[in-house]
């Protein structure tokens, strides 16, 4: 049994995570666990183990990256929408609201005060990277879609019609495949994901999403120097992390329009006579390339992450870390409690698979509680 540290008989899996409400998500190649606390000082876990995503053509460099995207998404927003129900609980119970009553506030205060857009971005900027993993169940596929046509719209059509506005206002007259029109683009779309992560950081519940992140951060970070998990050893790590969804957002942005300036020139010239039709048929041209964006993206990010976290090439990382500074906040030591028994949960379903019950949802009255369960004592 786990003490937070993988066994001698088994290898270190690598791990991702996410900043949920009141909470962290955690998983590995085989398990998934997400831990939030409640309003009581209890421990609301769910947990379970995963199918390993990487087999096959899902491992092959550049696929890899579409995959862990995904599931990301899709496992990102079923931990939102648990730390909301947790929430939603602890509001009834304060109200002391009958759960039948009130249909319209169920589901989700904290999730309200983020809307659709919202959900999507934090979900984004706040999810780091792992192992591409597939639920052993069937899981919720419209939140994965709804994030999908957010980061769809966050990240191709509100920019670029923002690039269209400017050009018209000022009379460029620039060509929506012109180098330039697509560099004012790019700058839009870091513009509005920098502007509203700022905006929504002044929302008390959301600073503190951005507080639990940089718990994430700080666990992850102690995990991967192989200390023990402990409060102690987590407090003194940065919540700065190369692997960070912040990052991957930034370079999105900067890896789009390099990409589009190139093929903005090679795809065939659209002259319809109409500004906002050329502006819709370069939208549409440009949808089959957002896969590849990511891919490019997540194999930088990893490469990145690996070989230029010391010495003078760590310049590279230093606008993903900017932004982080706004995803990210100095935690407390009962948000780290939080993120290291998500991670103790975590590493020990990735230890004991399928071969033992698997509880979806179990509470404990506290973290020392948590810790001194049966199956997360030492052997």
């Amino acid at each position: 049994m786990p003490t937070g540290e993988p066994s001698a008989r088994t290898s270190r899996p690598y791990i991702g995570g996410q900043a949920v409400l009141e909470g962290v998500m955690m998983r590995a190649p085989t398990s998934f666990a997400v831990v939030v606390r409640r309003r009581d000082g209890s421990l609301q876990v769910r947990e379970r183990a995963m199918v390993d995503g990487r087999r096959g053509v899902a491992r092959w460099p550049f696929v890899r990256g579409v995959a862990s995207l995904v599931e990301s998404l899709r496992l990102g927003s079923e931990a939102l929408r648990f730390s909301a129900d947790q929430m939603e609980k602890d509001w009834i119970a304060e109200e002391g609201q009958d759960p039948a009553a009130k249909p319209e506030k169920r589901g989700a205060k904290g999730l309200g005060v983020l809307g659709a857009f919202g959900l999507a971005l934090v979900s984004m900027a706040t999810a780091d990277d792992g192992t591409p993993v597939q639920s052993s169940g069937g899981g919720r596929k419209l939140g994965t879609w709804l994030m999908l046509l957010v980061a769809v719209s966050l990240f191709v059509a509100l920019p670029q019609g923002a690039a269209a506005g400017v050009n018209r206002l000022l009379g460029l007259n620039l060509e929506v495949q012109s180098p330039a029109f697509q560099a004012i683009t790019g700058a839009f779309k870091l513009a509005i994901v920098v502007g509203y992560l700022l905006l929504i950081r002044r929302v008390p519940d959301i600073r503190r999403v951005f507080q639990y992140h940089g718990a994430e951060h700080k666990t992850i970070s102690t995990y991967e120097a192989n200390e023990a998990l402990t409060v102690e050893n987590a407090r003194r790590k940065t919540t700065m992390h190369p692997r960070c969804g912040t990052t991957f957002l930034v370079m999105v942005a900067l890896v789009s329009i390099l990409v589009f300036i190139t093929i903005g020139q090679a795809l065939p010239r659209i002259h319809t006579g109409s500004a906002i039709l050329d502006n819709v048929a370069f939208f549409l041209e440009k949808l089959p390339f957002l896969p590849v964006i990511a891919a490019v993206t997540f194999e930088i990010q990893r490469l990145f992450a690996r070989y230029f976290t010391t010495g003078p090439l760590r310049v590279v990382l230093w606008p993903g870390f900017l932004v982080q500074k706004i995803t990210t906040a100095e935690p407390d030591d009962a948000q780290l409690e939080v993120a290291l028994a998500s991670l103790r949960v975590t590493l020990f379903r990735q230890e004991e698979g399928q071969s033992s019950d698997v509880h979806d949802d179990v509470a404990f009255p506290s973290y020392d509680a948590l810790l001194g369960a049966e199956r997360l004592r030492a052997a």
